[in-house]
């Protein structure tokens, strides 16, 4: 008997998720008044969009 192994989606999932986080924090970053407040959306765009990346790649 052959074992098949189960195909995931998670690399999709968490680019999504990943993705969507990097969109807030662009959108932080646009919008939110203040230097330090742009700044964490700054800082949470590119994070988040790294983690997009990788979980991509990861789970490919």
């Amino acid at each position: 008997m052959a074992h098949d192994v189960a195909a995931t989606d998670r690399g999709v999932g968490f680019g999504v998720l990943f993705s969507i986080l990097a969109l807030v924090g662009a959108l932080a970053m646009l919008a939110a008044p203040g230097r330090l407040t742009k700044a964490g959306g700054f800082a949470l765009a590119v994070g988040a969009a790294l983690l997009a990346v990788v979980s991509v790649q990861a789970y490919a």
